[in-house]
């Protein structure tokens, strides 16, 4: 399904960062970050527009083909990973920051991910998400989960169960315009995340 998204024609989901993560930006850690779930790597390319040296994973070779072109278009280099994110090591201790843009997991999948992520953060690490919340459907907003995979939307409480052993910066479910290419776009529900890993 994801392959025959992102071989469209276009950006699925525009070529413009995920907006809380320009707004946050100033905020990660700087140095090497590894963008989860990146899709076509409008955040991976904006963020090595910044200075960081950025890793983009995605399950979709499509999407990591348009990441690259992307890259080269706007004149940056980033690494690229193609993997399952059940099966794909992040490594301990080995990034500076994380950061993972309407990545909506079943629960258990999802609570092993965030573990982690907390785990392969370096001290001082960042992690940095926005997801749709379970109010999604309260808005005429297009994207994220649909109503049988309600259990994929993500709360504010969760996420701070999910990474209790994190300093929280920022945790608010809030309601937004997102206006993210065809997919994710109008009025929807968010939950936007920000913590960081104990240590220098």
């Amino acid at each position: 399904m994801w392959d025959d998204r992102f071989s469209e024609p276009g950006y699925a989901y525009g070529t413009e960062p995920n907006d809380f993560l320009r707004e946050r930006v100033a905020q990660l850690k700087r140095g090497r970050c590894l963008c989860l779930a990146e899709g076509q790597g409008r955040n991976a390319v904006w963020l090595a527009e910044q200075g960081f040296d950025v890793t983009a994973m995605d399950q979709s070779p499509a999407g990591m083909e348009k990441a690259r072109e992307l890259a080269a278009s706007r004149g940056v280099t980033i690494a690229t990973q193609i993997g399952d994110l059940a099966h794909f090591d992040m490594g301990e201790g080995a990034w500076d920051s994380i950061v993972a843009i309407f990545v909506h997991l079943p629960p258990a999948l999802r609570a092993d991910v965030h573990g982690r992520i907390a785990l392969a953060l370096a001290p001082g690490g960042t992690v940095l998400l926005e997801a749709y919340t379970p109010d999604k459907f309260d808005y005429p907003g297009f994207g994220g989960p649909p109503r049988d995979q309600l259990d994929r939307t993500f709360t504010r409480p969760m996420l701070i169960d999910d990474f209790k052993g994190l300093d929280v910066i920022h945790a608010e479910e809030t309601v937004r315009d997102v206006n993210e290419g065809k997919y994710h776009h109008g009025r929807s529900a968010v939950v936007q995340f920000l913590a960081k890993k104990p240590g220098e």
